[in-house]
């Protein structure tokens, strides 16, 4: 029997919208570790679906198609920025910025250590994606992490 829920696919899936999406699996793969599951090219060439994972997690992808989905998608380059955010939990930030940067990123928050127990950074892919990377070193309470935000703050 069909499953109204395919397996693993429950939760939130992102949905990638790019000028470039074959370019972006490749920055994917390189700079993340992502892996391929399927690509459906469109006659131009243009990509109308693919899906990758990284770790266990689920993402699919496709080109900017504006004469098709008036309104509906635009890649983050189009919009010239984009309000989502990707995070991500890695074992080294350090290590996965520097990967992520020789793929092609470029840092926009360099990796430090956090006042919610977190090394971080952010990086923005070359489609204009941000990627934040951390690698959580320290448990907190919230009113430590409170204390550390005020403290942060303060500073600034």
């Amino acid at each position: 029997m069909t499953q109204p829920i395919p397996l693993g696919r429950s939760g939130i899936t992102p949905h990638l919208v790019l000028n470039h999406a074959s370019a972006a699996i490749d920055f994917y793969k390189a700079a993340f570790g992502a892996v391929e599951h399927c690509r459906m090219p469109g006659p131009d060439g243009r990509l109308m679906h693919a899906e990758m994972t990284i770790g266990d997690s689920l993402f699919m992808l496709a080109d900017d198609f504006p004469e098709y989905c008036e309104g509906a998608s635009r890649s983050a380059k189009t919009l010239g920025g984009t309000p989502v955010g990707l995070h991500r939990y890695v074992a080294d930030c350090d290590a996965a910025v520097k990967q992520a940067t020789d793929a092609g990123a470029t840092v926009l928050v360099p990796p430090q250590d956090m006042f919610w127990g977190d090394r971080y950074a952010v990086v923005v892919d070359p489609f204009g994606h941000q990627w934040a990377l951390a690698t959580h070193i320290k448990d907190l309470t919230p009113e430590e992490m409170m204390a550390g935000m005020n403290s942060a703050f303060q500073q600034s």
